[in-house]
């Protein structure tokens, strides 16, 4: 077991400063979100983990239920709520389409997301991280957290673009009324 993992064994940033825990992203219906690669709860495959965890960095292929009629954008947060932090660390944030129900594999990449799709700022880069815990830190679940959004993303407070701001000030700025939302967490352990 690595030292580090072991000493911070304990430390975990937890579920109550998640997305879907905010009460701004609160919304009444539920959207029924999906993976052809893991079942919600099960393990995510190595080739959607980070390189540096012996994977390809792949976002997972994702289907999803229709969203409400009046939905003008969805939000994709994909959050480890493992992390030995204070606030889960997000690995990928999306805007998408509302007309988009699928997103193949490789869809949330920085360089090259796939069409309806814009990637925005994450805690560790731009377009999808993928999971790579803390050796022997034990297992970490990555939630995936699709909102519809009644309007479109706007300016966050500090005059920032959705597409430039920090995950924590763009999720804090959301006033439109959320829909609907859905989640899938996988989990990985190294």
């Amino acid at each position: 077991m690595n030292m580090l993992g072991r000493l911070l064994k304990n430390r975990r940033s937890g579920e109550t400063r998640a997305a879907w825990n905010r009460p701004n992203l609160h919304g009444p219906e539920l959207l029924d979100l999906s993976s052809r690669s893991f079942y919600h709860g099960g393990t995510i495959p190595p080739e959607h983990r980070a390189k540096n965890a012996g994977g390809q960095n792949l976002s997972p292929g994702l289907a999803w239920s229709p969203p409400p009629a009046g939905t003008a954008q969805l939000l994709l947060v994909v959050e480890d709520t493992d992390v030995p932090i204070p606030k889960p660390a997000v690995h990928c944030v999306a805007l998408i389409d509302p007309a988009v129900r699928v997103l193949a594999p490789g869809a949330l990449a920085a360089q090259q997301p796939a069409p309806g799709v814009t990637v925005l700022r994450s805690t560790i880069g731009r377009g999808y991280q993928g999971p790579a815990p803390i050796k022997g830190h034990g297992p970490h679940h990555y939630t995936f957290q699709l909102f519809a959004l009644a309007t479109p993303l706007a300016t966050t407070p500090g005059k920032t673009g959705p597409d430039k701001a920090r995950p924590s000030a763009l999720l804090s700025s959301i006033a439109a009324p959320v829909l609907a939302r859905g989640r899938l967490i996988g989990a990985v352990e190294r």
